[in-house]
């Protein structure tokens, strides 16, 4: 299978205050960093040689992940194109594989990549139906899928399309050949206008699987709930579904009131007498639930504790050493 590069050199903005003390690919979910089920689905179609950029504590990222992967730092960030062209070399002569570290989708990757080989362009960009064009950059294509143009967030009235581009994609090795000279170098304002201009075909592969790009808090809390009820399938969560109640080892919920779920509880969860748990709701390894608490639609981040008698609606809450919470590398890739 051809090589891949995961995207983890953001500055993540939107996730603050979660990405004040790390990188936004390690923003936990289920106890393991978003981008430890990136590498999960790589893995899972026959990717193991990935590279990584690195820029906004590149060691948070480098310590967790190891020799899995190999890293590229950017003392500058070098843009979304511009970090691919710094790999190049570790790609050689091969078609490669991008994708963000912190985008959530169960992706039949090998489809994708079938989909790269057959239409023969120099690039194949994932796309996906979208209702609110006005978030996305939408994709204009031809009858055969090939790009004929974009749209930068267009208002739904003046949309030309409805595929918002998902920023997975598969480019053949010519695609440098279309990069300006300099160090910064983007996808959208860069790259794919010379291709349009030289009429250099690239297509789309519209996907039907679930994606959600974890840019923001909302993102965050409706990809861990669409996981915990199924909508987006991880080898991490077996056994999710609408009313899944997933209880980790050393954990116990017999001493709560109320328990609805879907409800995913970590290791070693401690839960007071007369706590209420409305799901979707995430508890976190080792997360303390104080006497008589009541929690609903809530993500509480590893070690958290919930003090007595406390109500938590629609929340994600922590505190300070998160990475030190998240479930090393070798515990999490065996599942939850």
């Amino acid at each position: 299978m051809l090589p891949a590069m995961v995207l983890a050199a953001g500055l993540g903005t939107r996730l603050r205050p979660l990405t004040f003390e790390l990188p936004k690919p390690m923003v936990p979910l289920l106890d393991r960093p978003a981008m430890a089920h990136t590498l999960d689905l790589l893995h899972r179609h026959g990717i193991d040689r990935i590279v990584a950029n690195l820029h906004y504590f590149p060691d948070t990222i480098r310590d967790y992940f190891g020799d899995e992967l190999t890293y590229l730092q950017e003392e500058e960030l070098l843009g979304t194109a511009g970090g691919v062209r710094n790999a190049k070399d570790f790609f050689g002569d091969e078609p490669f594989l991008v994708i963000s570290g912190d985008a959530l989708t169960d992706l039949d990757v090998t489809k994708l990549v079938e989909r790269h080989k057959t239409a023969g362009g120099v690039a194949t960009l994932c796309v996906k139906k979208v209702t609110e064009t006005s978030e996305y950059g939408v994709v204009l294509h031809d009858a055969e899928g090939r790009i004929t143009g974009f749209q930068e967030k267009p208002d739904p009235d003046e949309a030309l399309s409805d595929l918002a581009n998902c920023g997975i994609y598969v480019f053949s090795p010519e695609i440098f050949d279309y990069f300006p000279d300099t160090d910064f170098v983007d996808w959208a304002n860069d790259v794919f206008p010379k291709l349009l201009e030289n009429d250099v075909p690239f297509h789309i592969h519209e996907m039907d699987e679930y994606w959600n790009d974890v840019g923001a808090l909302d993102e965050l809390r409706n990809g861990t709930f669409d996981a915990l009820s199924g909508k987006l399938h991880l080898e991490a969560l077996p056994g999710a579904g609408p009313e899944a109640i997933v209880v980790g080892e050393g954990s116990s919920l017999d001493a709560a009131e109320l328990v609805e779920g879907p409800v995913w509880v970590g290791r070693n969860v401690q839960v007071g007498s007369g706590v209420r748990l409305q799901g979707p709701l995430v508890l976190g390894d080792n997360v303390v639930v104080g006497e008589g608490a009541a929690i609903k639609r809530s993500i509480v981040l590893p070690g958290t504790v919930i003090q007595d008698k406390t109500i938590l609606i629609e929340a994600i809450t922590g505190q300070t050493g998160i990475v030190a919470a998240l479930r090393p590398r070798a515990e999490s890739r065996t599942g939850a």
